[in-house]
Parts: C-alpha cells; sequence; structure tokens
C-alpha cells in the first residue's frame, strides 16, 4: 500500500514484518525495486532521516536497517556466506548439497591442517625450519615472518608414513586477522611458548583465535635447551586458559621441544597424528572438482599471479578452470614447496598455481569451474560484490545535525594512504592494523587503493589526485616511476616489517591533530588599593600572592570567587619604574587595559594556554 512518509512523499509501506534480505553494498536502487518504490523517493526519506546518499550509492548495513525501521520493512543484509552461496546458486553450484550427497564410501582420510601459533621471538620460524628444513627466517627483515605460506611433511607414525600439512601464520601482533584466518582453515594449531620466557599477550591472543575457532591444541614448549627453561611454569600458566596437560590429568598434549637444537620434533609430529586421530574426523572426498582456499598470493615478474592455495575437497588437476576470489583462469602448472611440478592435488594438499588472470586475497575460497566461461562469470560478480561491499564500508556517514559543523570547521582533515606488497596477505594484514589505530575524531584514515606488486604510474597518478601517501611493503617503484613520484610531489615510503609502518603512520595522524591546550596558571596578586589615572586608568595596587606576574600575560580578576572580567595585562610598575614582571611577595601597580572594573579584594589571576603534548 501507498502511505505518506516524511516530506509528504509518497512510498510503499511494509507491515513491520516482512523481510527483505540484501546484499552488503547494496544501492537504494536495489532497495527501491524490491519494494517496488521509487528510488528518488528513498532518497528524500533518507535525507528527512539525516542521511545523504545517491541512489547509485553503496550503503552500510546501518543505513538499511534505518531506512527499513521507517518504511515497515525488516531489512536484512546478508552475510558473506550467504552472498557467496547464493552468487554460486546462480550458477548451479550448491557446495552444501554436493556434502550432503557424499556417501561414507566416498570419503577418503586425509592429512590433518596444522597452524603454528604463538607470540612474537618465541621461535615459531625456527620450529618450522626443524620441521622442514627450510631456512626461512634468515631471508626476513627483523626475523618476523612476513606472509602465511603452506608445506606438507610426511613422517613415521605407527609403522606408516603419514603426511603433515602445515599453515605458517604470521607472528606479529598486528597480525591478529591473519592468525584467526589460518586457524579457521586449520584442523589443529600448535601453541608454540618459549620454557624461559612463559606465557605472553600474543600467547593468549592466539589461543583465543584457536579457540574460537573450535580446534584442537598442541603445546609445543620450545627453548627447554635454555639453562633458565621452565617447562612446568608454563603448563601451570596454561592452565588457567583451559589447557591442561595429560599429566596433570587433561586431554592437552604438551612437547617440550628445542627448535634450535632439533630436539623432540618427532614426538611433537607424533602429538598431532595422535590428537588428529584422538579427536576430529579427517576425511574428504577426492574423487569431485576441487574445492579449497586462497593461502597466499604475489605477483611474480615472470610468472604472473601465483596462488598458494589448499585444496580442502576434490582433486585438482592440471587444465582446470578454476576461480579464486576475483581471479579466473586455467591452471597453467601446480608446483610443490619444492618447486617440483604436480599433475594434482588432493584433500589438504597446498601447491602454488599459475595461470590466474589476478591475485586472489589471502583467505578468498577458491573452486573448479565447469569451464572457463563460468570460472569468468563467478570471478565478476566476486569482484563487482567485493568492491561494492568496499565502497559502502568506506562511506562517511553524516547526520543533517553535524553537517552545519562540518561545513563551519572545515572538512575533516584525512590521511590517504596507498597501500602495496609484495603478497596479498601482508597487505590485508597492514590494512587490518592501519584502520585499527585510534587518535580520536578528528582525523581520518582512508585506505583509497591496495594491490600486490610494484608501485606503478598508476599509483602515483592516483595519489597525485587524492594527496594520498603511498606504503610500499617489501616493493619498490617500477622503471621511472619514482621521478614520476618525485616531479609531482608524491610520498613514497618503504617498509619491510610491518610494525614500523604502523608506528609511522601513527605518528603522522598525530602530527595531523589540531594542538590541544591546557591552561597554566602563572600567578595570583591581591588588590589591596585602586588608583584612578587620567592616563591609564584605574591601577591596581596588588600583593603577588603566588607565582610572578608578567606584562602582557592574559589575566581575569576573580570577585567572591566569581569571575567578573578578562583582560591582558598592559601595564606593570614597582613604584616609578615599568617593569615586565613582578615575583611573589613583592607589591605592584597593575594596569588592565580597558577594564576599569576593579575593586578592593579582587584576586587578579594570570595564566597562559600551553600546548598538550599528544600521547
Amino acid at each position: 500500500m501507498q502511505a505518506p512518509s516524511l516530506g509528504g512523499v509518497s512510498v510503499p509501506r511494509g507491515d513491520g514484518k516482512t523481510v527483505i534480505r540484501m546484499r552488503r553494498g547494496a544501492s537504494l536502487n536495489e532497495l527501491a525495486d524490491k519494494i517496488n518504490a521509487n528510488p528518488a523517493s528513498l532518497i528524500t526519506v533518507l535525507f528527512h532521516l539525516g542521511e545523504m546518499a545517491t541512489a547509485t550509492q553503496s550503503l552500510d548495513e546501518d543505513t538499511f536497517k534505518l531506512l527499513g525501521v521507517e518504511l515497515g520493512y525488516d531489512v536484512q543484509v546478508v552475510s558473506p556466506e550467504d552472498e557467496e552461496r547464493e552468487l554460486l546458486g546462480a550458477f548451479n553450484i550448491d557446495l552444501d548439497a554436493e556434502l550432503e550427497a557424499e556417501d561414507e564410501e566416498d570419503l577418503t582420510p586425509r592429512p590433518p591442517v596444522v597452524t603454528v601459533m604463538g607470540h612474537v621471538d618465541h621461535g615459531k620460524t625456527k620450529l618450522l625450519d626443524a620441521i622442514r628444513s627450510e631456512e626461512v627466517a634468515e631471508g626476513e627483515a627483523g626475523g618476523i615472518t612476513q606472509h602465511i605460506g603452506a608445506y606438507q611433511v610426511s613422517t613415521k607414525h605407527e609403522g606408516e608414513t603419514r603426511a603433515i600439512t602445515f599453515v605458517d601464520t604470521p607472528g606479529h601482533e598486528a597480525f591478529t586477522a591473519m592468525r584467526a584466518r589460518g586457524a579457521s582453515v586449520t584442523d589443529i594449531a600448535i601453541l608454540v611458548v618459549a620454557a624461559d620466557d612463559g606465557v605472553m599477550p600474543q600467547t593468549i591472543e592466539a589461543l583465543n583465535h584457536a579457540q574460537a575457532a573450535g580446534v584442537p591444541v598442541v603445546v609445543a614448549v620450545n627453548k627447554v635447551d635454555k639453562p633458565e627453561a621452565n617447562p612446568a611454569k608454563v603448563r601451570q600458566q596454561l592452565t588457567e586458559y583451559n589447557l591442561i596437560a595429560e599429566e596433570y590429568g587433561g586431554e592437552t598434549m604438551f612437547v617440550d621441544v628445542s627448535a634450535k637444537n632439533g630436539t623432540n620434533i618427532d614426538a611433537l609430529l607424533e602429538a598431532v597424528l595422535l590428537t588428529a586421530d584422538a579427536a576430529l574426523d579427517l576425511r574428504a572426498n577426492p574423487d569431485k572438482d576441487a574445492r579449497g582456499v586462497a593461502i597466499e598470493a604475489h605477483l611474480d615478474k615472470g610468472r604472473g599471479p601465483v596462488a598458494t592455495v589448499l585444496v580442502q575437497s576434490g582433486t585438482m588437476h592440471v587444465g582446470d578452470a578454476i576461480v579464486a576470489g576475483s581471479g579466473h583462469g586455467r591452471v597453467r602448472a601446480m608446483l610443490d614447496e619444492h618447486g617440483d611440478s604436480v599433475e594434482q592435488a588432493g584433500p589438504s594438499r597446498p601447491v602454488m598455481v599459475l595461470g590466474l588472470t589476478s591475485v586472489p586475497g589471502a583467505g578468498d575460497t577458491f573452486l573448479v569451474a565447469p569451464d572457463d566461461r563460468t570460472a569468468r562469470q563467478i570471478a565478476e560478480r566476486r569482484e563487482a560484490a567485493s568492491r561494492a561491499a568496499s565502497l559502502a564500508k568506506r562511506r562517511k556517514r553524516i547526520s543533517l545535525e553535524d553537517l552545519n559543523e562540518a561545513l563551519a570547521a572545515g572538512k575533516v582533515d584525512t590521511l590517504n594512504l596507498i597501500l602495496k606488497g609484495d603478497v596479498s596477505g601482508s597487505v590485508e594484514a597492514l590494512e587490518d592494523a592501519l584502520l585499527k589505530i585510534d587518535v580520536g575524531e578528528e582525523v581520518d584514515l582512508r585506505i583509497i587503493h591496495r594491490g600486490v606488486g610494484a608501485i606503478t604510474q598508476n599509483d602515483v597518478n592516483l595519489a597525485t589526485v587524492d594527496d594520498a601517501v603511498i606504503i610500499g611493503f617489501n616493493v619498490r617503484p617500477a622503471e621511472r616511476v619514482a621521478e614520476l613520484a618525485d616531479r609531482e610531489g608524491v610520498d613514497m615510503r618503504f617498509y619491510s616489517v610491518i610494525y614500523q609502518a604502523i608506528d609511522d603512520v601513527e605518528s603522522a595522524l598525530k602530527g595531523m591533530l589540531k594542538p590541544e591546550y591546557v591552561e597554566a596558571q602563572l600567578g595570583t596578586a591581591e588588590v589591596r588599593e585602586v588608583f584612578k589615572s587620567s592616563k591609564f586608568g584605574n591601577v591596581a595596587g596588588s600583593l603577588v600572592r603566588s607565582g610572578e606576574i608578567k606584562r602582557g600575560t592574559r589575566s581575569r580578576v576573580v570577585r567572591d570567587g566569581a569571575v567578573v572580567g578578562e583582560a591582558d595585562i598592559a601595564g606593570l610598575r614597582r613604584f616609578k619604574d615599568d617593569v615586565t614582571e613582578v615575583r611573589e611577595g613583592f607589591e605592584c601597580g597593575i594596569n588592565l587595559g580597558g577594564f576599569n572594573n576593579l575593586e578592593v579584594g579582587d584576586v587578579i589571576e594570570t595564566f597562559e594556554m600551553r600546548e598538550k603534548p599528544r600521547v
């Protein structure tokens, strides 16, 4: 039915129970189609509700809910998972139906997928080195693992050779989002705790992510070779977080290891397999099209987009048409962790895939499509949905009440950034950490573009238009780009350790803040007598009670506890001499310029405004 709404605009009204499902980043045009309304009328209603938007602008969930309440609809923004399900459903791909259709005889055992987590410098990378005998830390700045990789190792267990897949997650606290993503695709988490250091903040953070993902935890108590090592203390500390060692009657396996000396590595792998066999049913169907997740991706100069993917079910073959995130293509080649070519990859097998058209994001799902055309269409739809969701997230909401203030004060100071990195996981982690920087509402941080690969001319052009700073993480400018940036005055910063970039950006944001001033009292003087002067007006004969009185400073006159006026100290005399300051305990004559409302007993307080340093 039609009913008048705000401003006399006629729009269809709901009964308050009708559910309208909208995708993330949808526009008013799409809502208008669903409720059979004119988009212009919705713009007007939204305007009267204190929001301004165009018909084609991507809107966030709060705005849709606000509009829905006003119009009598229950507007629900679908989750990314539901959105993906609906998108694939349009191409007759139903992943849930695939799982339900699988019989017990279709499922075969698969290797466990393990994430190594823990506090920075507790030896996660060295532990992986000991497991797979590949030196990773030596080539990385600060000894911090800067991006995610995946590796598969084999070990003997109960007389048979078993494979274990390791997902390598970054160690610094800024990578919280990537740790969470790592835990969500894995079966078991190895929590590394240094025996000489004990449980630290990032240890708890990593443990929280693992427990939130519902994965079993095996604790590797590292550095037991050190004289000050105390493994028993680690076991005791972790009981506070519901990790109780088997020797204490709990279910969590603790293994004392030394990554440096290679001690007890076999026992750790055995603990992982025992935990997997006891707590998990790790089976998958290898006889279908591959499904899985992109662990990492980067742009290779010679080979183009390269993605490390983890096959979760099915089997991927060379020549398959795949779509990973917003990238698609045919599998031109697959490489294992040693760089050797493989023809097929089954469940829990990580491989590097060549042949994609663009670099997918770390954590993006991938699947084998029936043909190239379907793969391309799914990728395009995903890209459009991702762009719309990103625009909605970036949209700066401003109400009509705030508009006049914003116009009067000038626009909010904004620091625009362009992020470029060597791998997509690092770029996403850096973006996530930067957006969490909080320096108040006076300044705003916007990331207008992010990408993988060298800094290009297009990046510099975009930075020129939007006054942005380019941050390069483990990448450099392409040929002649540095000259262009220098000519255009574009600031480019290069980093190899992410927390340095975070510190610099936070300092820059604090530098953009308008200075805060606090009042500092300089001195007080009591008026003992008031002299009238034809030349200067009233002059207060005063005794300085505290501090000092300086000529030219600001002062206020206080009478019976109330401020009766403010004025600058225009003149200061001691007997017949003009002076610049008078200290505590001395008498003086004070002239307050044009302010003559002075009485005996008044107190003259002098003060100055000092800039308060930002914390």
